[in-house]
């Protein structure tokens, strides 16, 4: 599973021209399900996600977590992330998950978000979404469970 995280000031996710979900302050993770993943490495992913620190603290140092600076998280699968780009010029797709594993996974990933009780919006699985942010810093990290 990778998560492709960016501190944001604000981001949003529109679907059909409606706005879909929208945060302020607080991290865009792009989500991407491949062969093999389970419950257990989204479990690992999210824990991650949630205590990374890459918020400033009063030093100006990324010391600070999403949890404790109760910033805002919004969920986005990107299929893409799964991609193998090791050869050729065009991506392949044999190590990402199936369509109803991924979405399964997506979901899970979602539900345990929400219990974590911090500000959350999503995309929806599958959907052609347009994604808009203002990246603060810019600060991007790829983690994978």
């Amino acid at each position: 599973m990778r998560a492709l995280i960016q501190r944001v000031s604000q981001a949003s996710v529109t679907i059909d021209s409606h706005l879909h979900g929208q945060i302020g302050p607080g991290i865009l993770l792009l989500l991407g399900v491949q062969r093999g993943d389970d419950q257990a490495a989204a479990d690992k992913l999210l824990n991650k996600v949630l205590a990374y620190r890459i918020f400033n603290d009063s030093d100006a140092k990324m010391n600070l977590s999403l949890t404790q600076t109760g910033g805002g998280l919004l969920i986005v699968s990107q299929f893409t992330l799964a991609a193998d780009t090791r050869k050729g010029l065009r991506p392949g797709f044999s190590t990402a998950a199936a369509p109803a594993h991924g979405e399964a996974l997506y979901d899970y990933f979602v539900a345990q978000a929400r219990r974590s009780r911090i500000p959350l919006a999503t995309g929806q699985f599958g959907a052609d979404m347009q994604v808009a942010l203002v990246n603060d810093g810019p600060v991007t990290f790829m983690l994978e469970s």
